[in-house]
Formats: structure tokens, C-alpha cells, sequence
């Protein structure tokens, strides 16, 4: 979804992997924030340009239209105000690349219904007192977000637990029920 070449903020970037992966493969101007220290050393140790910092804080700090993708992998749903997050990453970046787990997959529901207890997957590997997912969707209630903040959905992929693509676009009715995980390329309406 990121052209070559473009100028990059990847939103809770872990220990950079990401970010080092489209320096590599696109050759994009990348920047990162990470709340985790142990994350900024991990990236920085690879050379790449990555501060700490709190999404749900920090990125008033940034300017509007800096960036061509605002990117926040598998970080939405630890996130204290999603809604302001998402927001600011669309006046940050041209577009905003979001992926999250899909708690409406049929296995999540299933081990809710069959044990009354959270699941824990490979996409939501936490016990539910020890995870750092506060805000936990459904592909479903991504798109009702969308809509309520006027966010046009560029593209979407639905995705299963190892990041490999689904034949279904996100978008797809069924796709609630059968991914597990979700990406979105968004941009200001």
C-alpha cells in the first residue's frame, strides 16, 4: 500500500521492523514513534530514525500534511482515545494505514460462547488482565468509526493470523466473521 519513495510515520513502531522493512524494499523516508524505550533502542540500534512518544499524546506534535502514510500497525486497540488517534493521523499523513485484530473473528466468538472466557490467539496472545488491547473491535465497528469521522476507505485486506491475505476484501460482509486481522488505507474525505 506505500509507494516507493514516500515520507513515512510509523505510529508505534515496535522495535522497527516495519520501518526497516519499506526502508529496504520501498526506500521511503521513515519515521518512528514508540512508547516502549526497549522498542526506540531495538530501532535505533538498526539505524533507523525513531523517537519515544505516546500516540495518544504526542502526535498533536507533528504537523499537518508532513507525512504521505501515517501508519499504525497493531496498535489502535492500545490506544486510550482511538477516535483522536485516527483523527490526527489524517491530518498528519496524506493517508493513514491502519491494522488492527478483528475480535469479531468466528474463533474469538466461539471461545467467548463455548468457555465465557477472553480468547487468547496469536493475534490476541494476552490474558485479559495482562494485555496492553484496551479498545478491542470488529472490522465492523472500524468502518461505523470511519464513517462517524467522515474517513474515506481507500482499500481495505482482510488477513489471518499470519499476516497472509484473505481472498476476501475487509470490507466484505463476511469478512467480520472470517478475518482475524484487518488492514485499512484511509484518507480525509
Amino acid at each position: 500500500m506505500v509507494e516507493p519513495g514516500a515520507r513515512v510515520l510509523d505510529v508505534g513502531c515496535g522495535d522497527g521492523t516495519l520501518l526497516s522493512y519499506l526502508w529496504q524494499f520501498k526506500r521511503v523516508d521513515g519515521r518512528g514513534i514508540e512508547l516502549s524505550m526497549d522498542g526506540v533502542q531495538a530501532a535505533v540500534a538498526q539505524g533507523l530514525s525513531v523517537i519515544q512518544g505516546d500516540a495518544d499524546t504526542d502526535l498533536k506534535d507533528y504537523p499537518a500534511g508532513a507525512f504521505d502514510y501515517a501508519i499504525l500497525s497493531q496498535t489502535l486497540q492500545a490506544t486510550r482515545d482511538p477516535r483522536g488517534v485516527l483523527t490526527e493521523l489524517l491530518r498528519i499523513g496524506r493517508r493513514a494505514i491502519v491494522s488492527f485484530p478483528n475480535f469479531g473473528y468466528w474463533r474469538s466468538r466461539w471461545h467467548l460462547v463455548l468457555t465465557g472466557r477472553m480468547p487468547v490467539t496469536p493475534c490476541l496472545p494476552a490474558q485479559w488482565w495482562d494485555t496492553p488491547n484496551i479498545h478491542l473491535c470488529t472490522i465492523r465497528d472500524f468502518e461505523v468509526l470511519c464513517g462517524d469521522l467522515g474517513v474515506t476507505v481507500e482499500h481495505s485486506v482482510a488477513l489471518d493470523s499470519t499476516g497472509r491475505r484473505s481472498r476476501l476484501n475487509a470490507s466484505h460482509p463476511l469478512a467480520n466473521l472470517l478475518a482475524e486481522q484487518a488492514v485499512f488505507m484511509l484518507r480525509r474525505s
